[in-house]
Protein backbone atom coordinates (compact mmCIF):
# COMPACT_ATOMS: atom_id res chain seq x y z
CA UNK A 1 0.00 0.00 0.00
CA UNK A 2 1.27 3.19 -0.81
CA UNK A 3 2.87 5.60 2.28
CA UNK A 4 -0.17 7.87 3.79
CA UNK A 5 1.61 10.85 4.41
CA UNK A 6 -0.64 14.26 6.40
CA UNK A 7 0.21 17.89 4.97
CA UNK A 8 -0.64 20.53 6.50
CA UNK A 9 -1.09 24.37 4.90
CA UNK A 10 -0.27 26.62 7.37
CA UNK A 11 -2.72 29.90 7.97
CA UNK A 12 0.14 32.17 7.73
CA UNK A 13 1.28 30.72 4.02
CA UNK A 14 -2.24 30.69 2.51
CA UNK A 15 -3.78 33.84 4.19
CA UNK A 16 -1.99 37.62 5.41
CA UNK A 17 -2.47 37.04 9.10
CA UNK A 18 -2.39 40.38 9.87
CA UNK A 19 -5.17 41.36 7.95
CA UNK A 20 -8.62 39.73 8.89
CA UNK A 21 -10.38 37.35 5.93
CA UNK A 22 -6.93 37.89 2.95
CA UNK A 23 -6.10 34.82 1.24
CA UNK A 24 -2.94 34.76 -0.16
CA UNK A 25 -4.03 32.83 -3.52
CA UNK A 26 -0.61 32.82 -5.02
CA UNK A 27 0.83 31.29 -2.55
CA UNK A 28 -2.15 28.59 -2.33
CA UNK A 29 -2.14 28.45 -6.19
CA UNK A 30 1.70 27.27 -6.42
CA UNK A 31 0.87 25.04 -3.37
CA UNK A 32 -1.56 23.67 -5.05
CA UNK A 33 -0.10 22.90 -8.44
CA UNK A 34 3.05 21.53 -6.64
CA UNK A 35 1.00 18.92 -4.72
CA UNK A 36 -0.43 17.78 -7.95
CA UNK A 37 2.77 16.74 -9.55
CA UNK A 38 3.47 15.03 -6.21
CA UNK A 39 0.19 13.22 -5.73
CA UNK A 40 0.64 11.86 -9.42
CA UNK A 41 3.93 11.23 -9.82
CA UNK A 42 5.60 9.99 -6.30
CA UNK A 43 2.83 7.38 -5.16
CA UNK A 44 1.91 8.39 -1.98
CA UNK A 45 -1.51 8.91 -0.20
CA UNK A 46 -2.44 12.35 1.05
CA UNK A 47 -4.63 13.56 3.92
CA UNK A 48 -4.53 17.43 3.65
CA UNK A 49 -4.95 20.01 6.23
CA UNK A 50 -5.15 24.01 6.70
CA UNK A 51 -5.03 26.63 9.24
CA UNK A 52 -7.74 28.98 9.40
CA UNK A 53 -5.20 32.11 9.17
CA UNK A 54 -6.41 35.56 9.37
CA UNK A 55 -10.53 34.05 8.37
CA UNK A 56 -11.43 31.90 11.81
CA UNK A 57 -8.79 33.28 14.23
CA UNK A 58 -9.76 36.70 13.71
CA UNK A 59 -13.13 35.43 14.89
CA UNK A 60 -12.09 32.97 17.46
CA UNK A 61 -10.32 36.13 19.34
CA UNK A 62 -12.91 38.31 19.33
CA UNK A 63 -15.29 36.35 20.89
CA UNK A 64 -13.38 34.27 23.43
CA UNK A 65 -14.31 30.87 21.40
CA UNK A 66 -10.96 28.62 22.43
CA UNK A 67 -12.28 29.23 26.23
CA UNK A 68 -15.37 28.49 25.73
CA UNK A 69 -19.21 29.49 25.25
CA UNK A 70 -21.81 30.51 27.43
CA UNK A 71 -23.84 33.37 26.45
CA UNK A 72 -25.93 34.08 22.94
CA UNK A 73 -23.01 37.11 21.60
CA UNK A 74 -20.40 34.15 22.05
CA UNK A 75 -22.36 31.53 20.31
CA UNK A 76 -23.24 33.98 17.69
CA UNK A 77 -19.25 34.06 17.47
CA UNK A 78 -18.91 30.69 17.28
CA UNK A 79 -21.09 30.43 14.62
CA UNK A 80 -19.47 33.21 12.93
CA UNK A 81 -15.80 31.52 13.27
CA UNK A 82 -16.92 28.62 11.46
CA UNK A 83 -18.70 30.40 8.79
CA UNK A 84 -15.25 32.16 8.31
CA UNK A 85 -13.12 28.80 8.17
CA UNK A 86 -15.55 27.33 5.66
CA UNK A 87 -14.71 30.69 3.53
CA UNK A 88 -11.41 29.58 3.28
CA UNK A 89 -11.74 26.03 2.77
CA UNK A 90 -13.69 26.60 -0.01
CA UNK A 91 -10.51 28.74 -1.29
CA UNK A 92 -8.40 25.84 -0.92
CA UNK A 93 -10.65 23.06 -2.33
CA UNK A 94 -11.05 25.51 -5.69
CA UNK A 95 -7.47 26.12 -5.90
CA UNK A 96 -6.62 21.96 -5.17
CA UNK A 97 -9.29 21.15 -7.88
CA UNK A 98 -7.98 23.89 -10.16
CA UNK A 99 -4.47 22.03 -10.12
CA UNK A 100 -5.71 17.99 -10.45
CA UNK A 101 -6.41 17.24 -6.98
CA UNK A 102 -9.31 14.56 -6.34
CA UNK A 103 -9.58 16.49 -3.13
CA UNK A 104 -12.71 16.21 -1.04
CA UNK A 105 -13.73 18.21 2.03
CA UNK A 106 -14.61 17.08 5.32
CA UNK A 107 -15.65 19.68 7.73
CA UNK A 108 -14.54 18.89 11.44
CA UNK A 109 -17.36 20.35 13.38
CA UNK A 110 -19.54 18.63 11.79
CA UNK A 111 -18.89 15.63 13.96
CA UNK A 112 -16.16 16.44 16.65
CA UNK A 113 -16.88 16.26 20.18
CA UNK A 114 -14.31 17.51 22.85
CA UNK A 115 -14.24 17.79 26.64
CA UNK A 116 -12.62 20.51 28.23
CA UNK A 117 -10.54 21.43 24.96
CA UNK A 118 -9.22 18.00 24.54
CA UNK A 119 -10.42 16.49 20.96
CA UNK A 120 -12.36 13.31 22.07
CA UNK A 121 -13.57 11.87 19.25
CA UNK A 122 -14.72 12.44 15.13
CA UNK A 123 -16.22 10.74 12.20
CA UNK A 124 -13.11 8.08 10.56
CA UNK A 125 -15.20 6.45 8.42
CA UNK A 126 -15.52 9.44 5.63
CA UNK A 127 -12.06 9.88 6.31
CA UNK A 128 -11.35 6.34 6.14
CA UNK A 129 -12.98 6.00 2.75
CA UNK A 130 -12.19 9.40 1.29
CA UNK A 131 -8.44 7.16 0.83
CA UNK A 132 -9.67 4.00 -0.02
CA UNK A 133 -11.25 5.27 -3.13
CA UNK A 134 -8.16 7.33 -4.28
CA UNK A 135 -9.39 10.90 -2.61
CA UNK A 136 -7.68 13.79 -0.74
CA UNK A 137 -8.88 13.98 2.72
CA UNK A 138 -9.59 17.50 3.38
CA UNK A 139 -9.87 19.09 7.17
CA UNK A 140 -9.34 22.32 8.61
CA UNK A 141 -9.08 24.13 12.07
CA UNK A 142 -12.57 24.08 13.37
CA UNK A 143 -14.93 25.73 16.10
CA UNK A 144 -16.36 22.19 17.91
CA UNK A 145 -19.21 21.75 20.64
CA UNK A 146 -17.49 20.96 24.01
CA UNK A 147 -18.96 19.03 27.12
CA UNK A 148 -16.96 21.41 29.31
CA UNK A 149 -17.20 24.54 27.87
CA UNK A 150 -19.97 24.73 25.37
CA UNK A 151 -17.53 25.08 22.33
CA UNK A 152 -14.28 25.53 21.46
CA UNK A 153 -11.43 25.70 18.77
CA UNK A 154 -9.58 22.56 17.57
CA UNK A 155 -6.56 23.22 15.79
CA UNK A 156 -5.80 21.44 12.69
CA UNK A 157 -2.62 19.73 14.59
CA UNK A 158 -5.21 18.56 17.16
CA UNK A 159 -7.35 17.16 14.60
CA UNK A 160 -4.02 15.33 13.03
CA UNK A 161 -3.22 14.40 16.38
CA UNK A 162 -6.46 12.66 16.88
CA UNK A 163 -6.47 10.65 13.11
CA UNK A 164 -2.95 9.58 13.11
CA UNK A 165 -3.14 7.46 16.17
CA UNK A 166 -6.10 5.68 14.26
CA UNK A 167 -4.54 6.05 10.73
CA UNK A 168 -0.95 5.82 11.31
CA UNK A 169 0.72 8.00 8.64
CA UNK A 170 4.20 7.39 7.93
CA UNK A 171 5.17 11.28 7.96
CA UNK A 172 3.60 14.45 8.63
CA UNK A 173 4.78 17.67 6.85
CA UNK A 174 4.29 21.68 8.08
CA UNK A 175 4.58 24.28 5.33
CA UNK A 176 4.42 27.19 6.89
CA UNK A 177 5.36 30.69 5.73
CA UNK A 178 9.08 30.36 7.83
CA UNK A 179 12.18 27.55 7.32
CA UNK A 180 11.40 25.68 9.84
CA UNK A 181 11.86 26.02 13.78
CA UNK A 182 13.93 28.98 14.22
CA UNK A 183 16.07 29.52 17.46
CA UNK A 184 17.11 32.30 19.38
CA UNK A 185 20.36 32.59 16.92
CA UNK A 186 18.33 33.24 14.31
CA UNK A 187 18.81 29.73 12.94
CA UNK A 188 16.76 27.22 11.56
CA UNK A 189 16.89 23.85 14.30
CA UNK A 190 17.56 20.96 11.97
CA UNK A 191 15.92 18.64 14.52
CA UNK A 192 13.95 18.36 17.56
CA UNK A 193 13.57 15.38 19.97
CA UNK A 194 11.68 15.46 23.16
CA UNK A 195 15.01 15.48 24.87
CA UNK A 196 16.53 18.61 22.68
CA UNK A 197 12.99 20.06 23.32
CA UNK A 198 13.60 20.85 26.84
CA UNK A 199 16.55 23.29 26.27
CA UNK A 200 14.86 24.67 22.78
CA UNK A 201 11.06 25.53 23.93
CA UNK A 202 12.01 28.79 25.91
CA UNK A 203 13.69 29.90 22.51
CA UNK A 204 10.34 29.16 20.21
CA UNK A 205 8.04 32.02 20.26
CA UNK A 206 4.49 32.44 19.23
CA UNK A 207 2.99 33.58 16.07
CA UNK A 208 3.03 36.56 14.26
CA UNK A 209 -0.49 37.88 14.10
CA UNK A 210 -3.18 37.02 15.38
CA UNK A 211 -3.27 32.63 16.29
CA UNK A 212 -5.47 31.65 19.11
CA UNK A 213 -4.10 27.96 18.89
CA UNK A 214 -0.36 29.24 20.07
CA UNK A 215 1.70 28.81 17.18
CA UNK A 216 4.89 27.47 16.77
CA UNK A 217 5.64 26.49 20.10
CA UNK A 218 1.89 24.94 20.65
CA UNK A 219 3.00 23.44 17.16
CA UNK A 220 5.86 21.72 17.91
CA UNK A 221 4.88 20.56 21.89
CA UNK A 222 1.96 18.65 19.91
CA UNK A 223 3.73 17.05 17.20
CA UNK A 224 6.20 15.57 19.76
CA UNK A 225 3.01 14.50 21.63
CA UNK A 226 1.47 12.60 18.25
CA UNK A 227 4.72 11.26 17.70
CA UNK A 228 4.51 9.30 21.23
CA UNK A 229 1.31 8.15 20.30
CA UNK A 230 1.60 7.31 16.99
CA UNK A 231 4.91 5.03 16.34
CA UNK A 232 4.43 4.04 13.07
CA UNK A 233 4.81 7.82 12.18
CA UNK A 234 8.68 8.28 11.25
CA UNK A 235 8.86 11.85 11.97
CA UNK A 236 7.19 15.43 11.28
CA UNK A 237 8.83 17.86 9.20
CA UNK A 238 8.47 21.51 9.68
CA UNK A 239 9.44 23.58 6.53
CA UNK A 240 8.46 26.90 4.44
CA UNK A 241 5.91 26.43 1.52
CA UNK A 242 7.20 29.83 0.47
CA UNK A 243 10.12 28.05 -1.18
CA UNK A 244 9.03 27.38 -4.52
CA UNK A 245 9.51 23.35 -5.16
CA UNK A 246 9.66 22.68 -1.00
CA UNK A 247 6.07 20.78 -0.67
CA UNK A 248 6.76 18.79 -3.81
CA UNK A 249 10.26 18.20 -2.30
CA UNK A 250 8.75 17.29 1.10
CA UNK A 251 5.84 15.13 0.12
CA UNK A 252 8.17 12.75 -2.40
CA UNK A 253 11.50 13.03 -0.24
CA UNK A 254 10.43 13.51 3.27
CA UNK A 255 13.59 12.24 4.22
CA UNK A 256 15.96 14.43 2.34
CA UNK A 257 17.36 17.38 5.09
CA UNK A 258 14.67 20.05 4.71
CA UNK A 259 13.62 22.28 7.28
CA UNK A 260 13.24 21.13 11.06
CA UNK A 261 12.51 17.57 11.42
CA UNK A 262 10.52 16.71 14.76
CA UNK A 263 11.41 13.02 16.25
CA UNK A 264 10.43 10.86 18.94
CA UNK A 265 12.53 8.96 21.66
CA UNK A 266 11.65 5.79 20.00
Amino acid sequence: MRPLIFLKLGGSLITDKTRPNTPRLEHLKRAADEISVAYSKCEVRLLIGHGSGSFGHSEASKYGIRSGVSDSREWSGFAATARSAARLNRFVVDALWESGVPVISLQPSASAECRDGELLSMALGPVSSALNHGLVPLVYGDVAFDSVRGGTIISTEEIFAWLAARLRPKWILLASDVPGVVGRNGQTVPVITPASWKELSNEVGSARGIDVTGGMHAKVRSMLDLLETSPGTRGVRIFSGLEPGNIERAICSPLEALGTLVQSSH
